[in-house]
């Protein structure tokens, strides 16, 4: 099935895509802080907020937005690493919490994954197609086969065993949907103490999904895909990068791929859920956002006209399968009284 494109005719931005995503970082930022500041005081009722910061780059942009929105002393960082975190994610947050003057605490939630069974249910499901899985392993799961254009629409997983040995084989569904469902108690335990802190302060929790993230469904319902406001969800990911160099990340955050910080192995998020790397998707998101026809937006950015074609057909068919993601809990009769 092809993408449809029905907006107004396009025209072509002066010097590109990549040029029409630059903003005015300084006034960007300076918007979203008062409206941050607005949102916390009048729309929630809340004293600050509390911030799950991972390393990465959108909540370390969304770390400094609270601080110019609300003021350090109003703003908690939280860390919250398991057995499969990198160790380097850690050093990069609690880093960018002490330049940012913020309180942090770190809490280890491998006990509380341990207690829900998250490793032990996802285990199970790996040694469906790796029997040998186990202590000492580590893993990934990853979309489709890495072959450019012609990568098809299906899931693998990568194994490391203590010996070295890697294998990659292909999940089945029912495998797949519990490596899944098992390893999303990571992001809902992430949720459950971001909000622990959120009430005994009377803090507002901040989300931390980009425009494609949010876009995309790129989101645990429950986890990550809950909070009380997203600051930066309306901007590309090349335009929190712009952020982020206006605030004064370090290097160490902006400099290295993002990661879905999920798996043990390491594992970028084009890897694991987005077509291209993100910043050709950001472009092709755009150009379909603008009505810009596939061979346009393949002539700016480098690619051929099928890949565009198809990332357009993936953006479309993402959205309709994680609609469901955006909804709040529906009704079967109306309550007047509550809207």
């Amino acid at each position: 099935m092809k993408t449809k494109h029905t907006a107004a005719a396009p025209s072509r931005a002066p010097g590109g895509i990549r040029e029409a995503l630059r903003i005015d970082a300084e006034s960007t930022v300076e918007a979203v802080a008062a409206r941050l500041r607005q949102i916390v005081a009048e729309d929630l009722g809340a004293r600050g907020a509390v911030v799950a910061m991972s390393g990465g780059v959108d909540s370390s942009v969304c770390a400094g937005l609270a601080v110019r929105a609300l003021g350090p002393e109003r703003v908690v960082g939280l860390m919250l690493p398991e057995r499969d975190s990198a160790d380097r994610d850690q050093v990069l947050a609690e880093q960018w919490a002490v330049d940012l003057g913020i309180e942090a605490i770190t809490e280890n939630i491998s006990p509380i994954l341990e207690a829900a069974g998250c490793y032990r249910r996802r285990d199970e499901a790996i040694r469906r197609v790796v029997p040998a899985f186990g202590a000492g392993w580590q893993c990934k799961v990853g979309y489709g086969d890495g072959s450019g254009a012609a990568r098809l629409n299906v899931w693998y997983l990568t194994t490391r065993s203590p010996d070295g040995d890697i294998q990659k084989v292909r999940l089945t569904p029912d495998a797949y949907r519990q490596i899944v469902a098992a390893t999303n108690f990571k992001q809902r335990v992430h949720k459950m103490l971001e909000y622990y802190h959120a009430d005994r302060l009377r803090y507002a929790v901040m989300g931390t999904p980009n425009r494609l993230e949010y876009d995309q469904g790129f989101f645990v319902k429950g986890g990550d895909g809950l909070a009380d406001v997203k600051p930066i969800a309306h901007l590309y990911k090349t335009q929190v990068y712009q952020l982020a160099e206006l605030l004064g990340v370090p290097a160490g955050v902006t400099e290295r791929a993002p990661t879905t910080g999920t798996y043990s192995l390491p594992q970028t998020q084009d890897e694991f859920y987005f077509t291209l790397p993100l910043e050709q998707m950001d472009c092709v998101m755009y150009g379909l956002n603008h009505g810009m026809p596939p061979q346009q937006v393949a002539e700016e950015i480098g690619l051929p006209v099928a890949e565009v074609e198809r990332a357009y057909h993936e953006i479309a068919r993402k959205r309709v399968a994680t609609r469901y993601l955006q909804l709040p809990p529906l009704l079967v009769a109306d309550v007047p009284e509550i809207r």
